[in-house]
């Protein structure tokens, strides 16, 4: 991660109760240190509680303090969107449910709420009420949320939406991108109700140097302007972006040099090298033992090949962050070594096994329930991936290891696609796919965008392979043969399985993703429970379902022929 802050700010926060007895108002920004300024990024909040609820000043605070809290405790691999909506959702049925409990009514804990946060080149927006944001650029100002009030005639309005006031929630949600020198402004209604935009736009452009200047400023007119509520002006100018160069980018990724070639018997960071395990023109992997705890550790290293290479590189330490970041039993663990790395390399849990290939190639037929046991077994792991945001994008039987116990554990997150980590800008054209081609989901060779769909098309081939020993269609999958390949029927290679064990692997690898599967458990629980409205009809030859008729017919056309050439013979 980078040693200087990635995002560079200034921000300022003024707040005042004006004609009212008690601020009902709240605010605040959080800018963390590194590394969850890169993952995670900023996050600015205004929050207006409702006069008229029991306790607005307790709603407001409590979102503002929720949200910038609980937003950089959700993983770093989430998206902003997934995070922010999640942690509004579950304010908003703590505020319902304790306004509920502590004052029997649904206006108890009444607030509305705009968020910001500011990640990479990008600024997402949350927003509930008639708070509002604001971005001036080039001295023009938009505003960029819409307030949620319905205007009932004779200047009478109320709010149609709000954080506390249903258990159901709706959040507008929206992205715009940021330049350097823009500058965010979020206000209470108590300011923008008394302020025209130009007065806005006047001032934060005479302030911008100040923003705390800026911010008091606009709380000052608009209580000169006989502002009747509490009044809150929120303002964030933008200094710096992560958009360094590629040349800046390699550097950082070069920080550690690759490792020297290693032998039997060297010891590099403390980890003695037992034996060299596996190789190809990417990574080198060892078996190696700590020598003060004396555990035996996977040491993977780059390839020297690559040492040039930022893409490489940048995936490489993408694989160890991924895994870093799962803990489950049928995932490989990556640990962290206690001591400081000299080169560049990562550490793995040991598993002593052979890879699901090798099983299949030694277990040509196994049993049906061994496979539906398998594949729950790697959907599990699966999971944990799809749990943080994460898509595994090369699931085959190489990547998986299967132990001496039978434990089957996902080995490889080369190409582990993290929605927290597609938002960061990187300064350099990754190829991050496409995998395996015999299991890459159709959507990636025609551009579509992937999803857990994906996986699972992948993990369905697996379960294919494992009943018949090959492929669901016949041949490698391509954009140009989409449209004409068509799904064996697994009875054709293996009798004994099921018709609706058949149908429902035959769902799993479905070119159109929107007819496969939409969750792992549903595929796994469609392999040991029959479901009507996968099972069908299974095609059987019209001999087969009526012999006795066919054979009469058969016959009858017969006899009419023999008479019809009696007939000509008579003649």
């Amino acid at each position: 991660m980078p040693k200087t802050p990635s995002i560079q700010v200034a921000s300022a926060c003024h707040s005042i109760a004006g004609v009212k007895p008690q601020n009902e108002d709240a605010c605040g920004v959080q800018v963390p240190d590194e590394p969850l300024l890169t993952t995670k990024g900023l996050a600015a909040v205004v929050a207006d509680g409702m006069s008229g609820a029991d306790a607005g000043r307790q709603a407001s605070r409590a979102c503002v303090q929720g949200f910038l809290s609980d937003y950089f405790s959700t993983p770093e691999s989430w998206s902003v969107k997934t995070s922010g909506q999640k942690i509004l959702t579950a304010l908003n049925h703590w505020l319902y449910g304790n306004g509920q409990r502590e004052y029997g009514s649904h206006k108890g804990m009444v607030t509305t709420v705009s968020a910001l946060v500011l990640k990479s080149n990008t600024a997402h927006l949350f927003h509930v009420g008639d708070t509002r944001i604001y971005r001036l650029r080039d001295d023009e100002l938009e505003q960029l949320t819409t307030d949620h009030r319905i205007d009932m005639g004779e200047d009478k309005t109320y709010l149609s939406r709000a954080m506390g006031i249903d258990i159901h929630l709706e959040i507008d949600y929206r992205t715009v991108t940021v330049e350097a020198g823009d500058v965010f402004v979020l206000l209470t209604d108590g300011v923008h109700e008394f302020l025209p935009d130009s007065a806005i736009r006047r001032t934060i452009r005479e302030h911008r140097d100040d923003p705390e200047t800026a911010a008091r400023r606009l709380v000052e007119q608009a209580e000169a302007n006989r502002s009747n509520d509490n009044l809150t002006a929120l303002v964030l100018r933008v200094d710096r972006l992560p958009q360094e160069n590629e040349t800046e980018f390699y550097q950082k990724l070069t920080e550690l040099p690759f490792p020297p070639p290693l032998e039997p018997g060297m010891v590099l960071d403390g980890y003695r090298i037992l034996r060299h395990l596996f190789a190809n023109k990417r990574t080198e992997v060892y078996l190696v033992q700590d020598t003060e705890s004396g555990e035996k550790l996977v040491l993977k290293a780059p390839s020297v090949n690559y040492e040039d290479d930022p893409e490489y590189i940048h995936q490489f330490l993408h694989e160890e962050w991924v895994g870093r970041r799962i803990n489950n039993p049928h995932v490989m663990k990556v640990v962290e070594s206690p001591r400081k790395r000299t080169a560049l390399y990562y550490l793995a849990e040991h598993i002593e096994g052979r890879t699901l290939r090798q099983w299949m190639d030694d277990e040509p037929r196994p049993s049906l329930n061994t496979v539906r046991d398998m594949i729950e077994q790697i959907a599990r792991g699966l999971r944990a991936f799809h749990r943080l945001e994460m898509i595994h994008q090369d699931l085959k039987p190489e990547n998986i290891l299967v132990d001496e116990h039978g434990t089957l554990k996902i080995i490889d997150f080369g190409s582990t696609k993290i929605a927290g980590i597609e938002e960061i800008y990187v300064p350099l054209d990754t190829n991050n796919l496409l995998g395996t081609i015999n299991y890459t989901a159709p959507e990636y060779h025609i551009g579509q965008p992937p999803s857990n769909r994906s996986d699972i098309f992948s993990l369905g081939v697996i379960a294919y392979e494992l009943l018949t020993g090959r492929l669901p269609y016949g041949k490698d999958l391509t954009a140009r043969n989409l449209r004409r390949v068509r799904y064996q029927p697994i009875k054709r290679f293996n009798p004994e399985i099921p018709i609706w064990v058949d149908r429902a692997i035959e769902k799993a690898v479905s070119i159109n993703p929107e007819n496969r599967f939409g969750k792992l458990s549903e595929f796994t629980h469609a392999l040991r429970h029959p479901d009507p409205r996968l099972a069908g009809t299974e095609h059987v030859p019209l001999l087969e379902r009526h012999p006795v008729r066919v054979w009469q017919t058969i016959s009858a056309l017969l006899l009419i022929l023999n008479i019809w050439l009696l007939w000509l013979l008579s003649r």
